[in-house]
């Protein structure tokens, strides 16, 4: 499948941080079709799948990427009919008045749009609109809402697949743009002579903490990790990050095991894939951080796509960045020979 298509089949199901049955489906079935085996659910939501390389008693190489997106949660109504929120995972306030959103109901979606007091009445402009000031309008009278909506329904935003010049927009790339490099990691070692296992570890809730991730190892049963998310990409608003289309981001630091970190290296030197090196000092905020210590420690290294407006209405990434993951995951499985040589 092109890459493209593969993003796109990925990003339009809504799949909010702790509902995301919807993407799960869909991840299933690509695991299925890229070759893996004993795909199953665990109590959490986590999927996971086994690639099997045809060697009894074969290391266990997992590759990790989470598949839940932020969004808003109905918390009241209030009395002019629109829907107050609260935010499931990270949000920049400042990003959210005017968008369009979908309200998630058992009677059906509804569609409405987030908003704040117009900037002429406000007092001091100098201060972004906070969340809670915020409201979704979605044209009903308190009396109607209520009918419709109820407390607890989900929020999403109406954002499309939208191809760029040199790469694409669209919504929760972060991270199911992991996710597809995994699934194009299985199409890329099919032609590769490997001696590992790959467990495909796609896990949920990692905007609210990282708590799949927190369980994903006792199933999964890992001998080494390699986590793939979105990292920080330059744009005209910040030159802090990382370019789109110069490949891989390789994190180093105590979280990401030194030589897990130097197979990476080698396979990228090796087979000619740009990496970067980012330096991550403590908590790399990702799924990484809960897998080191899950059970008796798992080797883990962490690979990112550099991404535009993180954690915004629309998400910006170049696809050569998934594709360049993808590669290079396959050629670590390919140098996995499992063994005594990822101990301390």
């Amino acid at each position: 499948m092109e890459t493209k298509e593969l993003l796109k089949s990925l990003t339009d199901p809504v799949s909010i941080a702790g509902s995301e049955t919807g993407v799960g489906e869909v991840i299933k079935k690509l695991l299925a079709e890229g070759g893996c085996e004993d795909i199953f659910v665990d109590n959490m939501g986590n999927i996971i799948g086994t690639y099997k390389c045809g060697k009894e008693n074969a290391p266990r190489l997992m590759l990790e990427a989470h598949m839940d997106e932020i969004g808003l949660m109905v918390s009241g109504i209030s009395d002019e009919g629109s829907l107050l929120f609260v935010p499931l995972g990270g949000f920049d306030d400042k990003v959210l008045p005017g968008s369009e959103v979908t309200v998630h109901t058992e009677k059906g979606d509804i569609y409405g749009i987030i908003g704040a007091k117009p900037p002429h009445l406000v007092t001091d402009r100098s201060k972004a609109v906070k969340m809670a000031d915020m409201s979704v309008d979605i044209g009903f009278c308190k009396e109607e809402t209520e009918k419709k909506v109820k407390i607890g329904d989900l929020i999403s935003f109406n954002t499309s697949f939208t191809e760029l010049e040199n790469s694409v927009a669209g919504r929760c790339f972060d991270d199911r743009a992991g996710v597809a490099a995994i699934i194009k990691t299985l199409e890329y070692v099919k032609d590769l002579k490997i001696e590992c296992d790959i467990i495909c570890a796609v896990s949920v809730q990692e905007e609210m903490g990282m708590r799949g991730a927190r369980i994903i190892c006792e199933s999964a049963k890992p001998d080494c990790a390699i986590s793939i998310d979105a990292g920080f990409g330059t744009s005209a608003n910040s030159s802090e990050g990382f370019d789109l289309g110069n490949g891989v981001i390789v994190s180093v630091g105590p979280n990401l095991h030194p030589k897990l970190n130097k197979i990476i290296f080698d396979a990228a030197s090796e087979y000619k894939i740009e990496v970067t090196t980012d330096v991550e000092n403590g908590n790399t905020g990702t799924n990484a951080w809960e897998i080191q210590v899950s059970g008796v420690g798992v080797p883990v290294a962490l690979l990112s796509f550099p991404l535009r407006y993180m954690h915004s209405t629309y998400e910006v990434i170049d696809i050569s960045d998934i594709e360049a993951i993808a590669h290079l995951c396959a050629y670590v499985a390919l140098k996995f020979k499992g063994g005594e040589q990822l101990c301390y």
